[in-house]
């Protein structure tokens, strides 16, 4: 057995050295160097600020978590091909967890110093490779704020006990809770609602079917002409926060079902999203966000760094029995 309140206290401690690390280097370093190509992976494009966080992120699980519980490491940018034990020379089948981390999610935003980025870690039961998204049991979520910030929010969740959220002051180290509250809104007119088009491949479908949205729910938009706002928040974990503090009302990213259709058709395909940048929904769902896979099922892809990842979240249920019907229909429409 393991105390998963002691392991989230000590994965905040482990989230918040990556923050104040990735802090340092924001200060010291020129964007030019943090946005340098280190490599490319089997995941993502691998920077060299992500990759300066593998030098505090490593030791800092051996020093505060190995000691308690033994686990899996399933990183992004860390160990692609092949999941870590920790302790070291454990056997992967005789580690009680499988840990999957995001270090810095919303990369390219926070290495030019323009907005949060985001420490995402989800822990569920180790189940091998069967072990996916929908048995993840904690997780938590550290912001990465730019240089500007004087204050960063630490975000956590355990099944069935509800999401909590805290700001720390940067300067004093206090803290003060605070409630998550989804926005209660009963539709999506007249706030923040999109679907993500971060990269050039597939952006005319993406917007597309954003504005057909628009126009099968509010009608002619030449008399709704500021009827939806949009964000591209470049961060998965981001676009959960913008939804739990009531600032967003419903995001999709159906990138993985749009490159499927490419592939199919053999056209060039993108980036999509993938389990490690989607690993802490489950604070959303203890906070009362609908969170679904692009179909509007539950969230199953396994935890490893290289599947992709559709998800679709809604504020509350009223938001969803709005948009879903309509979404899924102009998805079919589309041919994703």
């Amino acid at each position: 057995m393991f105390d998963l309140n002691e392991i989230r206290k000590r994965l905040v401690t482990v989230g918040e050295l990556v923050r104040d690390h990735v802090l340092e280097e924001l200060r010291r370093q020129s964007t030019e160097a943090l946005s340098a190509v280190a490599f490319h992976s089997a995941a993502d494009t691998i920077y060299e600020i992500d990759r300066s966080v593998e030098t505090i992120l490593l030791p800092a699980l051996q020093e505060h978590l190995a000691p308690l519980v033994s686990f899996v490491l399933i990183c992004e940018g860390v160990n692609d091909e092949q999941p870590l034990p920790f302790p070291a020379g454990c056997a992967m089948d005789d580690c009680e967890l499988r840990i999957i981390i995001d270090p810095i999610d919303g990369t390219r935003p926070i290495m030019y110093n323009k907005r949060s980025a985001w420490v995402l870690m989800g822990v569920a039961p180790n189940r091998g490779e069967a072990t996916t998204l929908a048995d993840i049991e904690l997780a938590v979520q550290v912001e990465l704020p730019t240089t500007r910030a004087a204050l960063a929010d630490t975000l956590w969740a355990i099944r069935g006990q509800g999401a909590f959220g805290e700001t720390v002051d940067l300067k004093t180290s206090e803290r003060v809770p605070f409630r998550l509250q989804p926005s209660r809104a009963h539709s999506i007119r007249g706030g923040f609602a999109m679907l993500a088009n971060f990269f050039p491949i597939g952006k005319d479908v993406l917007a597309g079917i954003e504005q057909d949205l628009a126009l099968e729910l509010f009608g002619d938009l030449s008399n709704n002409k500021t009827a939806l706002f949009t964000d591209q928040y470049l961060s998965s974990g981001g676009q959960l926060y913008e939804l739990m503090m009531g600032h967003d009302r419903m995001l999709a990213d159906v990138r993985a079902r749009l490159y499927e259709k490419f592939a199919r058709e053999g056209k060039a395909t993108g980036h999509s999203c993938h389990p490690y940048d989607i690993c802490t929904a489950l604070i959303a769902t203890e906070a009362g966000v609908i969170v679904t896979d692009g179909c509007g099922q539950p969230l199953t892809a396994p935890l490893n760094t290289t599947e992709d990842v559709s998800w679709i979240g809604y504020a509350n249920q009223a938001i969803r029995d709005e948009v879903e019907p309509v979404l899924q229909a102009l998805l079919e429409k589309y041919g994703l």
